[in-house]
């Protein structure tokens, strides 16, 4: 049986003009042979001028029928790129892609509404862009108006709703109206996390009914749960392909840095960061792998260049795959309870309490601030990340013979208020 998807050397090259026009549309086109039939010379760069940008180069990968595969990669690995190319909405400068069917496209919010129809007739109008008759149409349209739970909104133009609202609708459309093959691009991203929730029940009643669906998303835990086979990009290129997808979000989730404790200098005009590490006191600070059952360490060496009192220090705690646990910051407690900070050198720390952490791989990353007024080192960046591992026992119960689930493993004592 053919795939239902099949691409084969895809590459796409953009020119980077130093003077040219920054994109090829319609307009520019326009007013270029404007300027031609007003004799005045196109603005177009020198060769030596023009850079060239692969956003990809030589992807090659089937999707046989059924298959749900997460895409994933950095901000501008080439993931868009590739959904653009297998959308139509893009060509590509070398290679093909050949889809087997119907599909069905969610890449940014509203893709594919007119502003000014209303809710009702864009259903319909992404109905007939699908290849759907009216009446085909009108069977669905009850149920994919209640899923996007805008029922009050349907008769108002789109151009009145929020961008959580527009989601909502495109979601449902997307996913009611059966393509064959459904490509999604970050629709978790917007919306609460109750329509999230029920975005990944629906895609997960998609799949279990045989259809294809290529998912890109950040969310590591949603992929994990929708997806049978990870497809990583970086730098517009297949960094691994297959259908262990726990190992490859792990490799995938990983900082530059993996010890747990890193000496680097990352500086504002108010302070200096000297060192960032983690230790236990069994083993110091020359490991990474560490026992539940003792606290962990947390130090960070701080030079202050600059005193100022809204100045805030602390640390995001990621699982492996670089979803966030919580934050710590030097104030969380009441203000007098603050460490105090002064000009010159401080030494920070904190305590990770034994048997809070299951057995696993964890990220420390740094981030500082003026409180509520700006970041300082904002998290998310990973400028300064480090990584420690926890093993041990997998229970401290002779009844649960293997590690529990999730992050945390506390243990807890349990009463009887008859004893």
């Amino acid at each position: 049986m053919a795939p239902m998807i099949s691409v084969k050397g895809l590459g796409k090259k953009y020119s980077l003009n130093a003077a040219g026009p920054a994109h090829d549309t319609m307009r520019d086109v326009l007013a270029s042979l404007f300027s031609r039939r007003s004799g005045q010379t196109p603005n177009t760069a020198s060769t030596e001028n023009q850079r060239e940008f692969w956003a990809l180069r030589d992807v090659s990968f089937d999707v046989q029928e059924g298959e749900v595969v997460g895409i994933i990669g950095r901000n501008g690995a080439g993931k868009s790129t590739l959904l653009k190319i297998l959308s139509r909405i893009t060509t590509p400068t070398t290679g093909e892609a050949i889809l087997n069917g119907r599909v069905g496209s969610l890449l940014e919010v509203g893709t594919g509404f007119h502003p000014e129809l209303t809710g009702r007739e864009n259903v319909y109008f992404n109905g007939t862009i699908l290849g759907l008759k009216k009446h085909e149409i009108k069977a669905r349209f009850d149920e994919i108006v209640a899923f996007s739970g805008i029922e009050e909104f349907i008769d108002t133009p789109i151009k009145r709703y929020s961008s959580g609202m527009k989601m909502r609708l495109a979601f449902s459309v997307a996913a009611h109206l059966e393509p064959e093959i459904m490509i999604i691009d970050e629709v978790l991203a917007v919306g609460d996390v109750v329509f999230q929730n029920k975005c990944l029940g629906k895609m997960r009643e998609v799949a279990s009914a045989g259809r294809t669906v290529l998912f890109v998303s950040h969310n590591m835990n949603a992929v994990m749960q929708l997806c049978s086979r990870i497809i990583w990009f970086a730098d517009g290129k297949l960094a691994m392909d297959g259908n262990n997808v726990r190992m490859i979000c792990q490799e995938y989730a990983k900082p530059i840095e993996a010890k747990a404790s890193l000496n680097v200098t990352t500086e504002t005009k108010y302070f200096r960061l000297l060192s960032f590490s983690a230790t236990q006191a069994t083993f110091g600070a020359d490991v990474d792998v560490f026992v539940r059952d003792n606290d962990i360490e947390v130090h960070l060496v701080v030079e202050i260049l600059l005193g100022d009192p809204s100045l805030n220090f602390g640390v995001c705690i990621r699982d492996s795959f670089g979803e966030t646990l919580f934050w710590t910051c030097s104030t969380d407690l009441m203000e007098s309870k603050w460490p105090s900070l002064v000009e010159g050198r401080n030494h920070l720390s904190f305590s990770i309490p034994a048997n809070f952490l299951n057995e696993g791989s964890y990220v420390l990353e740094f981030f500082a601030a003026l409180q509520y007024q700006e970041w300082l080192v904002e998290p998310g960046t990973w400028t300064t990340a480090i990584r420690f591992s926890i093993s041990g026992p997998v229970s401290e119960s002779p009844y649960w013979r293997s590690a529990r689930p999730g992050p945390f493993a506390p243990i807890l004592a349990w009463r009887n208020a008859r004893d």
